[in-house]
């Protein structure tokens, strides 16, 4: 029997057992120092109390402290922690990964350092020993995936995506059952850069709900769908811009990681839901400690994270700041420096003129 690990027992790291657990593996949820309190609550009636959601009888429930005993044997790990805790992870995972364990990668998001743009895999290689650094095999999961519909056995289409493709084969033969649907691409910059931009371009669209509660229905029931389509549409084109720069694949762009899971975060979700107290009105830290304060909106942390590196590369003359006026809104908007206000005469530069 294959026994598997996940670390980070969160919405998506407790969902990612569901699948594994239908194919009748030994699954192991062990939880981060954040998640105390849902494991106490798998242990005592077996479900996790954000996903409301039954956890598996085969899925063993651990705290962070019993992480070593629970790597013991374990044929993968899967890393679900936040973009956040990567470091993190790192530096627990350092004294106890065994070498011949793969990583799959749940986690999404980018790092700056004012240096460079950095995939969340490559963070987690980096924060290893030097001996594990060129011999741990770190695989990224990709696509649009709710982690309530999975859940559920809702089906899902993702991407598994690495350097082997050899182990995305296995991955992929792990992995997949009658719901949970995988394909594999070895663009890992392409997919990684897609899958972390979709937060904040989820979150620009989120502000289209603000908008609509500021000024209500039109008296036709017209809403705004064309506005946020268009906002959409740009954050594509943006993404397009980036991962190219990034050294990745455009053909990412247009299928599951970006067209696909941008779509499925733009329809709700913690992204959304701080968009629309933006389009309200209200400041990124008004907001977070008023509404969501123990939840972490990647979007809005990744354009915090990446903002400062991004100037350093405008300066460089690396990247070209006319072509993304879209990022550059949400990071002045989550700062607070701007109002919740986009240079529409600014969007689509070298595609279209107005």
């Amino acid at each position: 029997m294959k026994k598997i690990v996940i670390l980070g027992a969160g919405v998506m790291g407790s969902a990612f057992s569901i699948p594994l657990s239908d194919r009748g593996y030994d699954v192991r949820l062990v939880g981060t120092h954040l998640d105390v309190d849902i494991i106490e609550e798998i242990h005592q009636n077996r479900v996790h109390p954000k996903l409301h959601s039954r956890i598996p009888d085969n899925v063993t429930p651990y705290t962070v402290s019993g992480l070593e005993e629970a790597l013991m044997g374990v044929d993968l790990l899967v890393l679900g922690v936040n973009s956040l805790g990567v470091n993190w992870a790192a530096e627990i995972l350092s004294p106890i990964l065994p070498l011949n364990v793969p990583v799959l990668m749940l986690t999404k998001g980018l790092m700056g350092d004012r240096k460079k743009i950095s995939i969340l895999p490559d963070v987690l290689r980096n924060g290893l020993p030097a001996d594990y650094r060129d011999q741990v095999q770190i695989s990224a999961v990709g696509g649009p995936c709710i982690a309530g519909e999975l859940a559920s056995r809702r089906h899902t289409c993702v991407v598994f995506t690495g350097q082997d493709q050899t182990l995305l084969d296995q991955l992929c033969d792990l992995m997949r059952n009658p719901y949970y649907h995988v394909w594999t691409s070895t663009d890992l910059v392409g997919v990684e850069t897609c899958v972390a931009l979709k937060n904040v371009y989820a979150l620009a669209v989120g502000l289209v709900h603000g908008w609509l509660e500021k000024e209500g229905t039109a008296d036709n029931g017209a809403v705004m769908h064309n506005l946020a389509a268009a906002i959409f549409a740009q954050g594509l084109w943006e993404t397009a811009y980036l991962v190219d720069y990034m050294g990745g694949q455009l053909q990412s762009v247009y299928t599951l990681p970006s067209s696909g899971d941008l779509y499925v975060t733009s329809q709700g979700g913690r992204n959304s839901k701080m968009g629309r107290f933006l389009g309200m009105g209200m400041n990124y830290q008004e907001a977070k400690t008023r509404y969501m304060p123990d939840e972490t909106i990647e979007g809005a942390e990744l354009v915090l994270d990446i903002g400062p590196t991004m100037e350093v590369l405008f300066e460089r003359g690396e990247l070209d700041w006319a072509r993304l006026p879209l990022l550059r809104a949400m990071a002045s908007i989550v700062s607070g420096q701007e109002p919740a206000e986009l240079p529409w005469d600014d969007f689509f530069k070298g595609n279209f003129q107005n």
